[in-house]
């Protein structure tokens, strides 16, 4: 199988994976290896994802890492195979590897939760308003860094318009509603556009009211984005040094009950469709 000098976010996380499963056996790569009767570099570069792996090869690790999880698995075996380029990947030499990894992760996600505080969600921003935040930025950037930046947000928002759309829930605070970018005729778009999302079937938006006194938020974004199997949910935080990926059993734990929370103090599909128009009346 060909081997890769920059593997994707989805071929480290693969290897990332078949680790896991030989640490719980209690094997070292030596030992792996000697069992699957390969090299001990290959098994490093495999979990590495610099090296691609067959599903074949990855139901023989998992019979030998005595893993009876047959969902996950079949699960990591999606995951396998040589480079798949999709459209992201003519951004890799334009964008920050973070967010070319983020369309990836969305493009496979099985559903998406985000939740934001100061932000629109980025699948739900519009042109303009998605314009007026690049222009913002600090320090500044070039314009055709802009447009990069631009045609990679609109393209991600292709997985809601898709054949087989993804699930997606959006919790955003009265805050991020009311931040008003690009100025009112902008920002009353922003929010219509909003409220036809919303009427999709597998859109569901939300709206964390100013005055709700158990809000406990966080200030950067959050994306939880659910694998095949719970085991391969990844969390992506949007921070000032660009996207961080999580993956930890624990970290995953944290910002699952993050979100829970945030739904549990939001208003219903309904009275938050009311509050965006009231919003947009405001403005």
């Amino acid at each position: 199988m060909p081997s890769s000098t920059n593997p994707t976010l989805r071929q480290r996380r693969l290897g990332a994976e078949l680790r896991k499963l030989r640490e719980q056996a209690g094997l070292t790569s030596s030992a792996a290896a000697e069992q699957l009767g390969v090299k001990q570099a290959q098994i490093s570069s495999i979990e590495s994802g610099r090296y691609a792996v067959s599903a074949d090869r990855v139901r023989t690790f998992a019979r030998a890492y005595h893993c009876a999880d047959q969902a996950l698995v079949e699960a990591l075996t999606a995951m396998t195979g040589g480079r798949t380029r999709g459209w992201w990947d003519e951004y890799r030499d334009h964008l920050p590897v973070g967010l070319v990894d983020l369309a990836e992760l969305e493009h496979y996600a099985a559903e998406l939760r985000v939740a934001l505080v100061i932000h629109i969600p980025a699948l739900l921003q519009t042109t303009d308003h998605a314009r007026a935040l690049f222009r913002g930025v600090f320090p500044p950037l070039q314009q055709y860094e802009i447009e990069h930046r631009l045609t990679h947000r609109i393209k991600r928002q292709g997985i809601l318009h898709r054949e087989t759309p993804t699930p997606y829930t959006a919790t955003i605070h009265e805050a991020a509603l009311r931040m008003g970018y690009g100025g009112r005729d902008v920002a009353v778009t922003q929010l219509r556009h909003i409220l036809d999302m919303s009427e999709l079937p597998h859109v569901t938006v939300r709206v964390v009211p100013f005055g709700r006194e158990s809000f406990h938020g966080t200030g950067q974004g959050i994306d939880y984005v659910a694998g095949a199997v719970r085991q391969l949910d990844t969390v992506q935080l949007d921070t000032h040094h660009g996207c961080e990926f999580l993956d930890g059993e624990a970290q995953l734990g944290k910002y699952r009950a993050v979100i829970d929370h945030m739904e549990a103090n939001a208003l219903d599909p309904d009275d938050s469709r009311d509050l965006i128009r009231r919003i947009a009346h405001d403005l």
